[in-house]
């Protein structure tokens, strides 16, 4: 009987055992990727769900809602108010057919819609009527089905000069520390339900003598809330102008509260302009 190890029992290898092949290692930068890839995928899934159907962001870009919304307001819409269309979901995606799980606005709610005729801008505005309601405006006063909505004078409403400012020469002003004002003429107006709301009303334009619209079935009628400064329901549709009546499958969702608020003089390359432009006041109001 021979002692000496044999090759296969010093290598460690059972007697008489077969070459093998090596186990395959998986390369670890190529799961890493596939990991990344699985984790932007699931995180781009959540916030089209979030944005589709529970609540999305929305700044504003103009003056026509002052003074309730300044431009440089950040706010947050809540998507299920009136139902679901495929103008809730990004890029108008045709995946809803028709509208489902509809509702009507309420007057006086604050919405944000595509804006037709182009239907591919996201507008905000006010509803002032219903379908089958009437609307007109005659000097400056707003009737509602033939009656007209209280309309009370109270204090100006004044805005510090900044970037996001648009004042015109009208409307400047002084405050007493000597820093630049917009002043404003403004009134509360109060619809049929109980729904209060400031209005502006800078002087008499075309804007404040209308016919008589009557609302057609499954749309609304909208306004700015400054009055002699907006393209809404007043005027016929209009790419870049008017809206007309407005499509309930058009409205995306309910405008909720304000996160941000800028004046707009801070720069991206100094991060402590961030908090010196920011409109703290405005954080956190509600609608």
């Amino acid at each position: 009987m021979n002692d000496s190890a044999t090759e296969d029992e010093q290598a460690g290898k059972p007697i008489g055992a077969k070459p093998g092949k090596a186990p395959d290692k998986k390369p670890e930068g190529s799961s890493e990727v596939r990991e990344t890839l699985s984790f932007l995928l699931k995180l781009a899934l959540a916030v089209f769900i979030i944005r589709s159907f529970l609540i999305s962001p929305f700044v504003i870009p103009s003056e026509s809602m002052l003074p309730r919304l300044l431009v440089g307001d950040y706010l947050f819409i809540t998507k299920w108010n009136y139902g679901y269309s495929k103008y809730s979901l990004p890029f108008n995606l045709p995946l809803i057919p028709g509208r489902i799980f509809a509702s009507n606005p309420t007057r006086g709610d604050v919405v944000v819609f595509k804006a037709p005729p182009t239907n591919n801008q996201d507008w905000i505005k006010r509803v002032i009527g219903l379908p089958g309601d009437t609307v007109q405006m005659r000097g400056g006063q707003l009737f509602l089905n033939g009656k007209a909505v209280p309309k009370q004078r109270i204090a100006d409403f004044v805005e510090p000069v900044s970037p996001n400012t648009h004042c015109e020469p009208a409307f400047q002003d002084t405050a007493e520390d000597g820093t630049a004002i917009c002043r404003y003429p403004q009134y509360r107006e109060t619809l049929p339900n109980g729904k209060s709301y400031n209005v502006l009303d800078l002087g008499q334009t075309i804007a404040d003598d209308t016919q008589v619209f009557k609302v057609p079935a499954d749309h609304v009628f909208l306004m700015g809330d400054n009055r002699d400064n907006s393209e809404d329901s007043r005027f016929p549709q209009m790419a870049g102008g008017g809206i007309g009546y407005v499509p309930i499958k058009n409205l995306e969702g309910k405008a909720v509260v304000n996160f941000w608020s800028t004046d707009g003089s801070a720069s991206w390359v100094l991060p402590w302009t961030w908090f010196t432009a920011a409109r703290w006041d405005r954080i956190g109001e509600g609608f």
